[in-house]
């Protein structure tokens, strides 16, 4: 089963580049080039994961993944930096980022990432299905 990324960066040639390697390697990849117009994709789409660049003009990575944490809690996102610090690399994680991952990214590391973010995302939608079906259940007595 192919895994459904989310790629977003202001920089539209490492949007096409990564892009074009991730789809190499079966991946259906969808490109955003900001915050604001991936927050509508995700209200509308589901990811296995959402790879967004820490840095971007108008609403930065750690803005947009509280953002998208707020309204789909099962996403996972992994933030990218070009200038990655302890600081930053905490504050991603605190905000709930499954990673933060310093560019130019490795793509062999970067895949083994998404792959398990594809099995975390399952693992969390099948808790959150299950918690349904049992509320429905208690709802009408069963």
């Amino acid at each position: 089963m192919k895994e459904r990324v989310l790629l977003v960066d202001d920089e539209p040639e490492f949007l096409e580049i990564m892009a074009e390697r991730m789809r190499a390697r079966d991946m259906d990849v969808t490109t955003s080039t900001s915050a604001s117009e991936a927050l509508k994709l995700i209200a509308t789409d589901s990811y296995d994961a959402v790879i967004m660049d820490f840095m971007m003009p108008g609403m930065d990575g750690i803005q947009a993944l509280k953002a998208v944490k707020e309204k789909r809690p099962e996403m996972q996102i992994i933030l990218l930096t070009g200038h990655a610090t302890v600081e930053k690399g905490v504050e991603a994680m605190k905000a709930g980022a499954m990673d933060f991952v310093e560019k130019p990214a490795d793509l062999d590391a970067l895949s083994e990432k998404i792959k398990k973010a594809h099995s975390k995302k399952a693992v969390i939608v099948q808790k959150q299905t299950q918690e349904k079906v049992i509320e429905v259940l208690r709802k009408f007595g069963m």
